[in-house]
């Protein structure tokens, strides 16, 4: 394929830009159905008369359809995405970026997404449903426990979420207390989310993410906090975000003493309550309720999900410490990283 591909390139340039074209204009459709043919437009940038001439060509081959609600994707046009998928991923040397950026991260998996989600909110849609996709594929038998962060990114996941026959007996429970930011974006939230819309089941956790030391002693005592911690780190499933360090700081209201030392010590990324520097150090962290580093090694699957350009040194910071496995990013956080290591 890689061959045909090429010489496509050379000899049929147009018929390459075209197929693009096409398979944004598909791709869009699919994630924001239904959508009218203004909104398309402008959130793939281009003018309403070009789209229409897509969408009639579209709509003419039976890929999509049109009513007074918006533009849907049919059964015929789902099956086409999902084949030019694939397709597009060598066009867009997507498969050789993916190859490359697990040696540099040395992780069993990673997944990009054509696109960068500092400048379409869309790629985060992608790369929610390319976890959403691993997420029914690892989670197979048997009664599983899945555990969620919160953030856009993981609230991004949990809006990709479908009812599937094989997440039922799922159980869903955040993996950390709440940081006090949008209800949305919240672990306990987007728990419940997930589990709604893959009609499993789910417990929340009742505390914040951030507390004292006396606090977080004595919640942890507490009988119904210590049962759902069992919980918590008897997932087959971890599903989190990577956040930019003093972008987290300031979202718990850390203290000036932590936001300094945070400045001082050059954290780049915070995960699960902890601050790393660009070489993976841990710099300092947190007393929350919730997963700890030191109970990651022994969960089967861990899944990454973090990107955008302006994420990419706090990606490569925190999977230099954490044990990450897969990681679900986009095609502006790949570029930043192997940019970074090949002229280091």
């Amino acid at each position: 394929m890689r061959m045909i591909i090429d010489l496509q390139k050379k000899l049929l340039p147009d018929l390459m830009t075209t197929l693009g074209d096409r398979y944004r204009v598909l791709r869009y459709i699919r994630l924001m159905e239904p959508i009218g043919r203004r909104a398309l437009a402008n959130n793939l940038e281009i003018s309403e008369r070009i789209l229409r001439n897509e969408v009639t060509f579209l709509k003419d081959q039976g890929l999509v359809q049109i009513s007074s609600s918006g533009m849907t994707i049919t059964e015929e046009g789902l099956a086409v995405l999902t084949q030019l998928e694939e397709v597009m991923k060598e066009v867009y040397d997507i498969r050789s970026m993916e190859q490359r950026l697990k040696n540099v991260l040395q992780l069993d998996e990673v997944h990009i997404v054509p696109g960068d989600s500092d400048n379409y909110s869309w790629v985060k849609k992608e790369m929610g449903r390319t976890c959403v996709s691993l997420m029914k594929k690892n989670l197979t038998g048997g009664d599983n426990i899945l555990a969620v962060t919160g953030g856009t990114s993981i609230a991004a996941v949990a809006d990709m979420v479908t009812p599937d026959n094989g997440l039922k007996d799922v159980l869903f429970v955040p993996a950390r207390g709440g940081l006090g930011e949008q209800v949305e974006n919240q672990a306990n939230s987007i728990c419940a989310t997930m589990a709604r819309k893959a009609m499993g089941k789910y417990r929340l956790l009742f505390v914040p993410d951030q507390l004292s030391k006396e606090s977080y002693k004595s919640l942890n005592e507490e009988p119904s906090v210590k049962e759902i911690l069992q919980l918590i780190r008897s997932a087959n499933m971890v599903i989190h975000g990577v956040g930019e360090a003093h972008v987290m700081a300031e979202r718990r209201n850390s203290s000036r003493e932590v936001l300094e030392k945070l400045s001082k010590d050059n954290a780049v990324a915070e995960a699960f309550g902890y601050y790393f520097n660009q070489s993976g150090d841990i710099i300092h962290k947190v007393f929350s309720i919730g997963i700890q580093l030191e109970d990651l090694p022994v969960i089967p699957t861990i899944i990454t999900v973090a990107g955008g350009a302006s994420k990419a040194r706090a990606i490569q910071a925190y999977l230099k410490h954490g044990p990450g496995q897969i990681l679900v990013t986009d095609e502006g956080a790949a570029q930043a990283i192997l940019q970074t290591n090949e002229r280091a």
